[in-house]
């Protein structure tokens, strides 16, 4: 089967008809003939890149790939270290009250 291939202008059409909001993304996922998660993908892209956005055959240079493996490394510490913090803040507050069974009474 072969890859199906859209062009720029197809794509930036279809996330302004989404962004419309006249239909459910489903519906218009399925009128358009793509799967529904390409349609957020493509919002994506054009939101993060801009006109920049859609450029090519769609393969990425590798400095594009690393950076795009950075970002998304980025995210994810991002995420750990706020769970880390909230962890922290939470542990912090409990040994303040003292924990179910210790012998402390303060």
């Amino acid at each position: 089967m072969e890859r199906q291939r859209f062009t720029a202008e197809f794509k930036r059409e279809a996330v302004r008809l989404m962004e419309r909001g006249d239909k459910p993304v489903a519906q218009l996922a399925l009128e358009l003939g793509v799967p529904r998660n390409r349609l957020y993908k493509w919002r994506d892209a054009l939101q993060a890149e801009g006109e920049q956005a859609f450029r090519g055959s769609g393969r990425r240079s590798p400095q594009q790939q690393e950076l795009a493996q950075l970002r998304k490394q980025v995210a994810r510490l991002e995420q750990e270290n706020t769970i880390l913090k909230k962890a922290t803040a939470y542990f912090a507050s409990a040994s303040k009250r003292g924990t179910p069974g210790s012998t402390d009474k303060g």
